[in-house]
């Protein structure tokens, strides 16, 4: 990266440069870095590292860190932004923090859109699912959840041409999920744009609540996920299938719990020992 500050170079000493190099070229190792790990490293006192960062106008290291963050992008710099939120994680706080997550995705979500999802799935004749990254265990978690109803349910690929030799499939009987929560990736957009001419239905679980008309599903469920700069947390999303999973079994009544009774006897009968 190349760090921008609120003071000339040419106004570093030779010691601030090179802890100026060193972030610039070591991002990510800077942000894992305390001070005397950095100052250590590069054969400096931890005097000289505070000096840097008040030089530089940041009130100290920790403030340092965050203008690095602030001014950096990639996973491991949305690692660094969460566990800079705290002097040390912990299980209890981040748990606390899924919470305030859980909270914001229930005032946000649409119950209209959410109950337009809930008709989209129980009247389509196929639902094909598309998910890739961390979108994919989404994507499996709710081909599980629906085929143990009976919902026609399938798996796209996740890119390349097997996506389109999927896709092909589709028809306007037929409803396509996406996940599509920081941006819409290149599959989410050809999925979108393929709708016009296969006529099939769209619903899209996103991060955003405000979206561009050209990445707009017919359908969108919106779940927080952090802000930008933050590790992106599966928390709501997956909430928000699971909510997605009961509604649908509920509106499907007896013909989703008759399905979901037959494959608990079948497994008695197969495994009886399980």
């Amino acid at each position: 990266m190349d760090l921008r500050l609120s003071i000339p170079a040419g106004e570093l000493t030779r010691a601030e440069q090179k802890i100026l190099d060193y972030i610039n070229t070591n991002t990510e190792a800077f942000l894992f870095s305390s001070i005397g790990q950095l100052a250590q490293c590069l054969g400096l006192s931890d005097a000289t590292v505070s000096r840097f960062a008040r030089h530089v106008g940041c009130r100290d290291f920790k403030a340092l860190k965050a203008l690095v963050m602030e001014q950096a992008s990639g996973p491991a710099v949305k690692m660094a932004g969460t566990l800079h939120q705290e002097t040390s994680f912990s299980p209890q706080n981040w748990l606390m923090r899924q919470q305030e997550y859980l909270e914001k995705t229930a005032q946000l979500i649409s119950t209209q859109e959410f109950e337009a999802a809930v008709d989209a799935i129980c009247s389509a004749q196929r639902v094909f699912l598309h998910g890739k990254n961390a979108s994919a265990a989404l994507a499996q978690l709710l081909h599980f959840r629906l085929r143990r109803l009976g919902v026609q349910v399938s798996l796209l690929p996740s890119g390349g041409s097997e996506l389109l030799e999927g896709l092909i499939q589709a028809g306007k009987t037929d409803l396509v999920v996406l996940f599509s929560f920081s941006k819409l990736s290149r599959e989410g957009r050809i999925l979108l744009e393929q709708s016009r001419v296969f006529g099939y239905h769209t619903l899209a679980l996103v991060g955003r609540t405000c979206l561009p008309a050209e990445e707009r599903a017919e359908i969108s469920l919106f779940a927080y996920r952090g802000t930008e700069k933050e590790y992106h947390s599966m928390a709501a999303p997956a909430a928000l299938v699971d909510a997605l999973v009961i509604a649908v079994t509920e509106r499907l009544g007896a013909k989703g719990t008759g399905r979901l009774q037959a494959l608990h006897r079948l497994k008695k009968a197969v495994f009886p020992e399980g």
